[in-house]
């Protein structure tokens, strides 16, 4: 871990690196306040993020440097806590606001990213063992349960010891750890901007959708599992058997030279005699331009069954087409991992 930070630099990288203009306009979150204790308090906003459009104008290396960046920043700030306040100051809190969490956030790219920054935290806990006090997650919506679990083989056992879901009560928690002086009013506190903004805009960003005038790329590149020749006047049929409500299903795919028709059934008779034409249409059919845009998409199952992926190239009388996919059923967590926001207490995360 040293080896990787010695690497980037981490020493001078408040000062020597500066992050892409569109991370610096369109990543959400920062350094706002201090917990009763001193220690300063980092803010993730999830809902606004634009996963993709951050991703097509900006490279994985640069995220990675810019939460290292945002690690050390907090680290300096601890210092300067220490001094000021005459203890010792070391360790930080994090609020994530997860309002607004959806499919987007999920993507497949957003997600291998998202596992590449928790590594961030890993390194931050190998470095500075009592470095992170606790992480609040606050505003949780129904599928956060589902984007915990991709993403929580990432973080290595004690940071998953320090995450707390806090439920509907979570300003109440929050007022017991933080005065209301150095909480922003969104938050339930009345800490505001100069300008009386209750969001604290100066220290928090809020993202937002990026322009496609930063792209630099139309596409993330993406190793697929498997390809296909589909001839001319056919179709091809992948079948996913979905054991529990609820699961997500997530596809990846990509067509060579042409268009190609794709869509999402499931089976309502047992056996594998039941045409398409008889099947419960869950997505219906349409042509892709995946031979230029690869395509990314999920749906969550409502019922088990038999999920039927169909590409369909039967109206092309002449083309045979290639195409390359992914496909992956993600199941919904645990009894342990509901979300919390129709109760009032907390849950810590395993």
């Amino acid at each position: 871990m040293l080896k990787e930070m010695r690497q980037m630099r981490v020493d001078s990288i408040i000062s020597d690196w500066k992050p892409p203009e569109v991370i610096e306009k369109y990543v959400s979150g920062g350094m706002c306040g201090y917990d009763k204790e001193g220690s300063p308090i980092w803010y993730d906003v999830i809902g606004p993020l634009d996963p993709k459009g951050l991703l097509l104008s900006a490279t994985k290396q640069d995220f990675i440097k810019t939460k290292i960046r945002h690690t050390e920043m907090l680290q300096r700030e601890c210092r300067r806590q220490s001094e000021k306040l005459s203890t010792n100051i070391e360790a930080i809190t994090l609020i994530y606001d997860c309002e607004g969490l959806g499919l987007k956030h999920i993507w497949k790219p957003a997600i291998e990213t998202y596992g590449e920054v928790c590594h961030i935290l890993t390194m931050f806990e190998d470095n500075y063992p009592e470095g992170l006090k606790r992480v609040f997650l606050i505003k949780a919506p129904k599928m956060f349960p589902m984007a915990y679990n991709l993403i929580k083989h990432f973080l290595c056992e004690e940071t998953r010891r320090k995450i707390i879901v806090l439920g509907s009560n979570w300003q109440d928690v929050l007022h017991k750890h933080i005065d209301p002086e150095q909480l922003p009013v969104v938050y339930g506190g009345t800490l505001t901007d100069p300008d009386g903004d209750p969001r604290c805009r100066t220290m928090i960003k809020y993202g937002g959708t990026v322009p496609r005038s930063y792209y630099v790329q139309d596409s993330v590149k993406v190793q697929y599992d498997s390809s296909v020749t589909i001839s001319r006047g056919s179709v091809f049929q992948l079948e996913y058997d979905v054991t529990a409500a609820s699961s997500l299903l997530r596809w990846q795919f990509a067509s060579d030279g042409a268009d190609i028709g794709f869509g999402v059934y499931r089976r309502t008779k047992e056996g594998s005699g039941q045409k398409v034409a008889e099947m419960l249409q869950v997505l219906p059919s349409e042509r892709y331009n995946a031979h230029l845009v690869p395509e990314d998409s999920c749906l969550t199952c409502t019922e088990p069954g038999v999920y039927v992926l169909c590409f369909d190239n039967s109206y092309s009388i002449l083309q045979s087409k290639k195409v390359s996919y992914k496909v992956e059923v993600v199941p919904p967590a645990d009894g342990q991992m509901q979300s919390p926001r129709s109760r009032g207490g907390d849950t810590r995360l395993q």
